[in-house]
């Protein structure tokens, strides 16, 4: 005997989904993305070292998400995979966030309506332009819908708090630490409003901008010695240095590291005498 065949309505069906998706971004900590008076920064608490939830797309794009690191680590490879294909096919400046953006709503929309489970994810594509009005910032949602935001955006479980306190509390033309300050006021915050804020370390954030006065490559992550005398008030540093740190390998970090001293870096000593080194090899100062 065969049974009655089950019927969901397509209504009721889509809301299904949105509801199960909107649960999974909730459980995720925010991020936010700011404008400042050099480019965009990104903000996250995010303890981890190794999984990010902001990223370099290219030169002048990055990418920040919440939810369920698998599913937006795949867009973010896509959107990578996406970029260099386009800048190397036709030019570099034809790669646009906007373009990006278009790409991502596609690739979203087609597994929430098609696929048995969406992506329980919230992302943000931005790119800094040559002056703050050009700057542009997309909100995707888990269903491939599309914002252009203007000058800040949060997601995540107390996305919508944090948002109105930005709304209150930023403006154009803010520092990198004054803007840093304000997103993470806001993202230690209870989101029931009923308990003490919280005190976040730079050892739980995940920082970086994109700085418009950088040649080409503009996205530099921001943590260390640098972050914390950012968002401190005692500390007079109110921006990101214009020189990388000295260290090999970590030219998209900055940490605050002092340059290297050329007698202290061992390829740069050199003899001078006859076997004769300014320092005896025991004694050599070596990195670390």
């Amino acid at each position: 005997m065969s049974s009655m065949p089950f019927y969901v309505s397509p209504e009721q069906l889509m809301k299904d989904r949105a509801d199960y998706a909107r649960k999974g971004i909730a459980r995720g900590r925010s991020v936010v993305v700011l404008g400042y008076d050099k480019g965009i920064a990104f903000v996250a608490e995010n303890p981890s070292r190794a999984l990010h939830k902001v990223s370099e797309i290219y030169d002048r794009i990055a990418f920040a998400a919440v939810g369920k690191y698998n599913e937006f680590e795949n867009l973010r490879v896509a959107g990578v995979r996406y970029a260099d294909l386009r800048g190397y096919s036709y030019d570099r400046t034809d790669v646009t966030a906007r373009g990006l953006a278009n790409a991502y709503a596609q690739t979203l929309g087609t597994v929430f309506t098609q696929e048995s489970k969406p992506y329980e994810v919230e992302i943000v594509v931005a790119e800094v332009g040559a002056a703050a009005e050009d700057d542009q910032i997309y909100r995707l949602t888990y269903d491939g819908s599309v914002a252009d935001e203007q000058g800040f955006v949060a997601m995540g479980g107390a996305g919508e708090q944090i948002e109105t306190g930005l709304r209150n509390r930023w403006s154009p033309g803010l520092t990198l630490a004054d803007a840093l300050t304000v997103a993470v006021e806001l993202l230690a915050q209870d989101p029931s409003g009923s308990g003490a804020p919280r005190t976040l370390t730079a050892a739980q954030l995940e920082v970086a901008v994109l700085d418009r006065e950088r040649p080409r490559r503009t996205f530099r992550r921001i943590g260390g010695a640098l972050l914390e005398a950012l968002l401190s008030t005692e500390d007079p540093t109110h921006d990101a240095p214009e020189e990388d740190d000295p260290t090999p390998g970590r030219h998209d970090t900055l940490t605050g590291g002092s340059p290297r001293d050329e007698s202290s870096n061992p390829q740069t000593q050199r003899s001078q005498g006859d076997g004769d080194r300014s320092q005896g090899d025991g004694d050599a100062d070596v990195d670390g």
